[in-house]
């Protein structure tokens, strides 16, 4: 792959209506890296993290190694993984932040937190002790956002413990500032998706909280009511999913080994006989999952014929955009924010599904050419939105 430098593509203001959106500056080639970024703030989701799927604090890289999580989803102790060299955690370069005891998957991330934002949040020797405003606030948290998480609290408390921290907080707050912003009637609708449909009450404990634990001068217009469903309204509009896993490393290192037809076959069977398993116990919660916040990325817009696609490469929160088809000079750069299996699906349910979760309707080629279809959903169809009515994706639509 090609790996493009950030010149390549630049941020244009399109309308009122659409708003921003990423454009290609020279020739992408499918297969090629459009860009690579590491978002501002991320934040692994915190029943993911109860739950006890171990990520770096810092840049949600998995820290089990592929064995250690497959005996865990599968709650078979007596599993050993073929080719562990086809791991890539680094246990020996895991290192814990000496106040709080939280882990990093090296030295590198646990200084960079530190001088970001941990300072601020860091409980010292106060991680059990539920009375620390944070642990409150995590707590409340978890008892408002339950699974399967879109959201996390700690986002927020995680931006503004960066503003704390920093020596130009005017430049920080403008950072944050850049992502979009929302109407108060679409403030509303995503926070209602976020906390529920009384989300008054939740919203207002959060709140309270939050700034309890974090009031910050430079910031107060983020500690005021309307503030504040502002600040969540940004997350839940502008939130990138992130996930990461040591066993799928494995397995794509291990579909990589130079191995003999036959010993591919027994692998083969190896790994579908695991991912088996893993269905059995875990289902489909495999991954460490968390959100972050990235500024280029947020600027993609939606099509149900996307011409790039966000992966997770690294294991890590470090975001590469792919092209998956030839993209030209002066060319907007479109994501999907559906899964493959939604992009599937009729117009009126994609639709759906981008109204509930994005607030908007989409006008791209695929919609528009199939505007004339029935406005119909079919049984399998609903049902199956039940399922995936939180996607991962973001954008500004």
């Amino acid at each position: 792959m090609a790996t493009a430098i950030a010149g390549n593509v630049e941020v244009k203001q399109i309308g009122a209506v659409k708003g921003k959106g990423v454009f290609s500056k020279t020739v992408f080639n499918k297969g090629d890296v459009i860009f690579e970024e590491t978002p501002l703030v991320s934040c692994q989701f915190a029943w993911n993290e109860l739950y006890k799927y171990k990520a770096c604090e810092f840049c949600m890289q998995a820290l089990e190694t592929a064995e250690e999580n497959s005996r865990r989803l599968t709650e078979n102790r007596s599993i050993i993984l073929p080719h562990p060299e086809c791991c890539e955690v680094k246990p020996e370069n895991h290192v814990m932040c000496p106040q709080c005891q939280v882990e990093y998957c090296c030295a590198q991330c646990r200084d960079a937190a530190w001088g970001q934002y941990h300072r601020v949040l860091c409980l010292g020797m106060s991680k059990e002790d539920q009375d620390h405003p944070i642990n409150r606030l995590l707590e409340a948290w978890r008892n408002i956002h339950f699974p399967p998480e879109t959201a996390t609290v700690m986002l927020l408390a995680k931006m503004i413990a960066t503003v704390k921290q920093a020596e130009d907080k005017g430049a920080v707050l403008g950072l944050f500032s850049s992502f979009v912003q929302n109407t108060v009637n679409e403030e509303a609708q995503i926070v209602h998706k976020l906390l529920g449909e009384q989300f008054q009450d939740p919203l207002e404990l959060l709140w309270r909280l939050t700034s309890d634990a974090l009031y910050e001068e430079a910031a107060q217009q983020w500690f005021t009511p309307e503030g504040f469903k502002s600040l969540f309204a940004l997350i839940g509009r502008n939130g990138q999913g992130i996930g990461s896993s040591s066993i799928s490393v494995w397995v794509r290192n291990c579909e990589a080994l130079d191995l003999s037809e036959d010993e591919k076959e027994k692998m083969d069977e190896y790994i579908d006989q695991l991912y088996e398993q893993l269905d059995q116990v875990a289902g489909m919660f495999l991954n460490v999952e968390g959100s972050g916040l990235y500024r280029l990325q947020s600027a993609c817009n939606h099509s149900c014929v996307p011409n790039a696609e966000i992966t997770f490469p690294y294991n890590n929160h470090t975001l590469v955009l792919v092209a998956m088809e030839t993209i030209e000079p002066e060319q907007e750069i479109c994501i999907s924010y559906l899964s493959q299996c939604s992009l599937d699906r009729s117009r009126h349910s994609r639709q759906r599904i981008l109204r509930d979760n994005y607030l908007f309707s989409c006008n791209c080629p695929k919609c528009l050419s199939q505007a004339d279809d029935p406005d119909v959903t079919s049984e399998e169809e609903m049902d199956d939105e039940d399922e995936e009515e939180e996607e991962r994706g973001s954008g500004d639509g």
